[in-house]
């Protein structure tokens, strides 16, 4: 199993379809896997049009290394 890091993803999405945005917890190995994990779990709902932007803020986004072998998933959720 590869190294995994913790990204702390905040991303915005303008009003109508958010009022804030929202804050992405993601064990992943690297920022395209971060991206899959956090458009899969989304469903579609921060729309294909924001898809760039949050490339970007995953890239821009603060990581941890993970001490422990862990699986990739989304740790926690906060979204409006």
């Amino acid at each position: 199993m590869k190294s995994k890091l913790i990204y702390t993803v905040q991303h915005y999405v303008p009003f109508p379809q958010s009022e804030y945005g929202g804050l992405w917890v993601v064990i992943a190995e690297n920022d395209s896997e971060c991206f899959d994990l956090i458009v899969e779990q989304d469903g579609g709902n921060f729309y294909e049009q924001y898809y760039s932007d949050l490339r970007e803020n995953i890239m821009n986004s603060v990581t941890y290394p993970v001490a422990a072998k862990m699986e990739s998933c989304i740790v926690e959720e906060f979204t409006t």
